[in-house]
């Protein structure tokens, strides 16, 4: 009887001490056999967009840029003024911005233009950009509270909404109160030059096209001046790639001022408030002084 008891033990035993060896031979997680090289970690799984009943991802949201496109596309540091005139030891604000002291500054910006990060202008083009910094006061038409055109819609600092339904695609903007209708199905060129243009979405896979044309020759990309003609064409792209991000793009043609066409590229992020929604900035009311008192029987002094 002791004998057997004593066989099962140094079986069970033998058994425990084989599992182990075992297990000791087991390469950890990441790494080889021996005599092999690293395994790498597998790939972590693509992000899926949550689906509408088309199968086409949801870009339904608030969305909006955090980052300092509306100064200035290209990468620049920080300056005193948008506008500025020669000092005795260097560039000072111009007199039309010297009042607004810091909060009329420009922050520092490390650009979102792909490449060399630098707008490809012709020669002539490229002095009229300079002036139109030079006398951004007087030209920007952010200033007046014109729309603001695409692709700068998309970066003001101001929220936006897409609203999108299996027939349909709308972009509404807090700025001015801009809107976009992105149509699905291409009616041909735009019956006239407006602001906004005309917009014209198809999917491509997981990514919303937008080709975007009849554009007049008013607006501005940003702040610094920088400009196109009523020859403008913008194709953007729209892809999900997190819960809470929009990876926007957009490739900027315009034969009369640019070389060749260039490209912008930045996230856009959700609004997570509870309530978050888009609020009125209907800021025509705000500049009917700045436009239209000159016209005023008894206009008010500049004090």
């Amino acid at each position: 009887m002791r004998s057997r008891v004593r066989d099962v033990l140094i079986a069970a035993i033998a058994a425990g001490v084989g599992a182990i060896v075992a297990a000791t031979a087991l390469p950890l997680e990441g790494q080889a056999p021996a005599g092999r090289g690293p395994v790498p970690p597998a790939p972590a799984p693509a992000y899926r967009a949550p689906r509408l009943a088309d199968n086409h991802p949801d870009l339904n949201g608030i969305w909006q840029a955090l980052n300092e496109a509306n100064y200035d596309l290209e990468a620049h540091m920080a300056r005193s003024a948008l506008q500025l005139r020669p000092g005795p030891y260097g560039p000072v604000p111009a007199a039309a911005v010297l009042a607004l002291g810091a909060v009329g500054s420009v922050p520092p910006g490390l650009g979102v233009i792909d490449g060399d990060g630098t707008i490809p202008y012709k020669p002539e083009a490229l002095k009229q950009k300079k002036e139109n910094q030079d006398k951004y006061v007087e030209r920007d038409p952010e200033v007046k509270c014109y729309l603001p055109g695409v692709p700068r819609a998309n970066y003001m600092g101001h929220p936006f909404q897409i609203l999108q339904s299996t027939k349909a695609i709308f972009m509404a903007y807090q700025y001015a109160g801009a809107t976009r209708d992105i149509l699905l199905k291409d009616p041909g060129p735009a019956p006239i030059d407006s602001w906004m243009g005309q917009s014209v979405g198809k999917w491509e896979g997981d990514t919303l096209v937008v080709d975007a044309t009849g554009f007049n020759d008013q607006s501005w990309f940003d702040r610094a001046g920088n400009f196109h003609s009523d020859k403008l064409h913008v194709v953007e792209r729209w892809t999900r790639t997190g819960s809470n991000t929009l990876n926007y793009e957009a490739t900027i043609e315009d034969p009369n001022v640019f070389t060749r066409p260039w490209k912008i590229s930045m996230p856009l992020y959700r609004r997570l408030e509870k309530n978050a929604q888009l609020m009125d900035f209907k800021c025509v009311e705000f500049v009917e002084e700045l436009m239209y008192g000159k016209f005023r029987k008894k206009p008010l002094t500049g004090e």
